[in-house]
C-alpha cells in the first residue's frame, strides 16, 4: 500500500513599499525617490519576479507633527495609493495591488467603486488594507472635523466592509444590476450600484492590528491580517489566537492568512549578516532619531540629552501631546521603566537603547539560514507567510528575490509559478458567496 504523505505548506510573500515609519535608510546612496512612480514599478515588478502574492502600500492622511514641527520620519508628497495601484496595473501582470485605506474618513460607496475599479483594470488583484483612527488631529484635513470616539472605530470599520460586500454584491455573475439599501449605525444609503461585479467577487481584505479588537475584527471580516510578533513563541500564540476566533464567525482556518511584516538582512556569512544588520540599524536610527523615539515615550522636550549619554531620571508625562498623528501605545511609565532597565542590564546609552528595544523581527542570516528560519515559522503554525519592509526604497527586494526565493522554492516551501489570475487564488481564498 502506496503511503501518501501530507504536502508541504507553502508560505505567501508580500512586498510593503515603506512610508511611515523607522524603516527606511534615507541616507544610503543607494535610495531613491519615494514619490517618483518609477520607485513603485521597480518594487513591484521585483517582487512579481519573486511570484509574491501582493504589493502593498501604507498611506497617511495627515504629516505627523513632532513639537508643533513636521515629523522627521513622513513622507512629504505621497501619492493617493490606489491611484498608483491603478497605474501599477499596466506594468504588472499577476501580482496582487493592496491599498491602505481609511475607514474613518471615507464613505463605503465611492471606495467600494475604487476599489471594484482596481480590481477590473487589474483582472481581479486589488487588495483593500482597512486602517481606522479615532484623533481629532487627522480630522481636522476634513469637512466634518472627523473625530470619532475610539470605541466606535471598529464598529464602524466592520460596517463599513459589510455595506462594501453588499454594494460588490448588488451586482450577479451574470451582469444584473440589484438595488441595495443599507440601514445601520453608521451608514444609511440606498441606490445602485455603477460598477459590475469585479473579477473577484470581492477585493480581497486586509487588517492590521494587534490589539484585542483588531483581532476580532480580523476574524470577523478580513482574509488577511498583516501584524508583527517578535518571536517563534509570540508568533505560535497570536496564530493559535486568532485562528481560534473564526469559528464562531462560520469559517475555517484557511479563511484568514497571518502575514508579519518583517525585515531581512542577508550575508555571505552569519558575522557578515550580523555586522550588516546592526549597521543598518545605526542608521535607521540617528543620534536626531534617537531622541525623538525617547521623546515620544517620555512626552516632554529632551533635546538637551545627549543620545550617547543615560536615560532620563524623571517619568513620562500622562496623556502628553508633543506628538500629533502618532499614539502612544500602552504604558509609558512601565515601558520607560523597562527602556531603563535594559540600559542598566547592558550598559548602553540612549541611542544603543532605542536600537535594541525598538527593533522589528528581522530574519538575519545567510540566505541557507533564512530560507530556513522562514520555513520554521509556517510550519510551526507562526504565521502563514511574511509581508516584508525593505530598507531601501526601491531595490530593497532585489537581494532576497535573487537569493532567498530559489532557496525557498527548492525546499518546497514556496511556489514556483502563479496558478491563478487573481489574488485570492494565489492566497488560496475561497470565492465570495454569490459569486457563481
Amino acid at each position: 500500500m502506496t503511503v501518501r504523505r501530507p504536502a508541504r505548506k507553502q508560505m505567501h510573500l508580500a512586498a510593503h513599499f515603506p512610508g511611515v515609519n523607522s524603516t527606511t535608510v534615507w541616507a544610503d546612496p543607494r535610495s531613491r525617490s519615494q514619490i517618483a512612480f518609477s520607485s513603485f514599478e521597480h518594487l513591484a515588478r521585483t517582487a512579481e519576479r519573486g511570484l509574491f502574492d501582493f504589493f502593498f502600500l501604507a498611506e497617511g492622511l495627515r504629516l505627523r507633527e513632532h513639537k508643533g514641527r513636521v515629523h522627521d520620519l513622513d513622507v512629504v508628497g505621497r501619492p493617493e495609493s490606489l491611484t498608483v495601484l491603478n497605474a501599477l496595473a499596466a506594468v504588472t501582470e499577476r501580482i496582487g495591488l493592496a491599498a491602505t485605506v481609511n475607514a474613518t474618513f471615507n464613505e463605503p460607496y465611492e471606495l467600494a467603486r475604487r476599489l471594484a475599479t482596481l480590481d477590473h483594470l487589474s483582472g481581479g488583484r486589488a487588495a483593500w488594507n482597512v486602517v481606522t483612527s479615532s484623533d481629532a488631529f487627522t480630522g481636522e484635513n476634513f469637512r466634518r472635523g472627523g473625530y470619532l470616539d475610539r470605541a466606535d472605530r471598529y464598529t464602524r470599520a466592520a460596517e463599513f466592509v459589510a455595506v462594501a460586500r453588499e454594494l460588490w454584491d448588488s451586482w450577479t455573475p451574470d451582469g444584473l444590476s440589484r438595488p441595495f439599501a443599507h440601514r445601520g449605525r453608521h451608514f444609511d444609503i440606498a441606490g445602485e450600484f455603477t460598477v459590475p461585479r469585479a473579477p473577484q467577487g470581492h477585493p480581497v481584505v486586509i487588517q492590521a492590528g494587534d490589539s484585542g479588537e483588531g483581532r476580532e475584527f480580523a476574524a470577523r471580516s478580513a482574509d488577511v491580517i498583516f501584524t508583527r510578533h517578535g518571536t517563534l513563541e509570540d508568533g505560535r500564540a497570536f496564530y493559535a489566537d486568532v485562528k481560534g476566533r473564526l469559528a464562531q464567525y462560520g469559517r475555517s482556518a484557511d479563511d484568514l492568512k497571518i502575514m508579519p511584516g518583517v525585515t531581512v538582512v542577508l550575508g555571505d556569512t552569519a558575522a557578515e549578516a550580523q555586522e550588516r544588520a546592526a549597521e543598518i540599524r545605526r542608521q535607521q536610527v540617528s543620534p536626531q532619531n534617537a531622541i525623538l523615539a525617547l521623546e515620544q515615550i517620555w512626552g516632554t522636550d529632551l533635546s538637551s540629552y545627549d543620545p550617547d549619554g543615560p536615560f532620563p531620571d524623571e517619568d513620562p508625562v500622562p496623556d502628553a501631546s508633543l506628538t500629533q498623528g502618532r499614539n502612544r501605545h500602552g504604558d509609558t511609565v512601565a515601558t520607560a521603566e523597562k527602556w531603563r532597565a535594559l540600559s542598566r542590564e547592558k550598559g548602553l546609552s540612549i541611542r544603543q537603547t532605542v536600537i535594541e528595544a525598538s527593533g522589528r523581527q528581522s530574519f538575519i542570516g545567510t540566505p541557507e539560514a533564512v530560507a530556513a528560519e522562514l520555513e520554521t515559522f509556517v510550519r510551526q503554525d507562526a504565521a502563514d507567510g511574511f509581508i516584508l519592509v525593505p530598507h531601501l526604497t526601491p531595490g530593497g527586494l532585489d537581494e532576497f528575490v535573487d537569493r532567498v526565493v530559489p532557496l525557498l522554492q527548492e525546499r518546497g516551501a514556496f511556489r514556483t509559478e502563479y496558478r491563478g489570475t487573481t489574488l485570492r487564488s494565489h492566497l488560496g481564498l475561497p470565492d465570495p458567496a454569490g459569486q457563481g
